[in-house]
């Protein structure tokens, strides 16, 4: 009788550590699946990429450029040159400053896209920001300056969730204030509270595949692979334009854009 009792605890126990073991390991099987890392992002191959450059030109009766009275603060009244505002920066030619154009789709999704961590710089000198526009991506530092014997004010005005508004006072000749932003944003724009004229736009891409026109209405993005991509030009009064353009290997694709009022 103690044998068959023996036995039968026996026989019970593996039944039930069977089931335990079974339970054991599709709990664990679980817990491996649930912390699988996703693939790592691999990098672009220099050796694949192409170019897309273009001209930015305005046609038509070039906008009147806005005079600026700049006689509330002494220091800034004694800036030399013409007190223009900087909407519509016209060269010859038609050529427009100013314009943030940025490749929007096209992009393969298992690319890693590391920002840099040199800062780009925003002066604030003659009491204006230099330059006007311009782009970083995001998580990249944007170095605010004060090279004016006077004070000033970096108040950056976010409209996208994740980018926080900064109001930041700069004695004259200041420390340099560092801001970086942690989600993509066109023409998000910067102001001086004390000097209402000056103002500036940082433009956030989430990726380092964006330009600014210069003074010659020219842009050029590098570093592309081979696609289709969706690029777009933004000016801060002008609007935006998008085109599709096809980038190959090793070449510099074409893309133009034209503005008008």
């Amino acid at each position: 009788m103690a044998m068959r009792s023996a036995v039968g605890a026996v026989m019970l126990g593996a039944a039930l550590c069977a089931l335990g073991c079974k339970t054991d390991q599709a709990a664990r099987r679980a817990e491996n699946i649930d912390h699988v890392e996703a693939p790592a992002k691999a990098a672009l191959d220099p050796a694949m990429a192409g170019t897309i450059s273009g001209t930015i030109s305005f046609k038509g009766k070039t906008p009147e450029r806005v005079k600026i009275d700049m006689s509330q603060d002494p220091a800034c009244a004694m800036t030399a040159g013409e007190n223009d505002a900087e909407q519509y920066v016209i060269g010859k030619k038609g050529a427009l400053a100013n314009v943030y154009v940025y490749v929007k789709a096209g992009l393969p999704p298992n690319v890693s896209f590391p920002a840099k961590t040199a800062p780009v710089v925003v002066d604030q000198k003659g009491c204006r920001y230099v330059p006007h526009v311009v782009a970083v991506q995001v998580g990249e530092p944007v170095e605010f300056r004060n090279s004016d014997p006077t004070m000033h004010n970096v108040h950056t005005l976010p409209s996208v969730t994740g980018n926080a508004s900064t109001d930041i006072s700069q004695g004259p000749m200041g420390a340099p204030q560092t801001e970086t932003f942690a989600s993509p944003e066109v023409m998000l724009p910067v102001r001086c509270n004390n000097h209402p004229w000056m103002n500036a736009f940082v433009n956030v891409s989430a990726t380092p595949f964006f330009a600014v026109s210069g003074t010659d209405g020219k842009f050029e993005i590098t570093g592309l692979p081979p696609g289709v991509y969706t690029i777009v030009a933004v000016h801060e009064k002008l609007g935006e334009q998008v085109q599709q353009v096809t980038v190959a290997t090793q070449t510099t694709s074409a893309a133009n854009f034209s503005y008008a009022q």
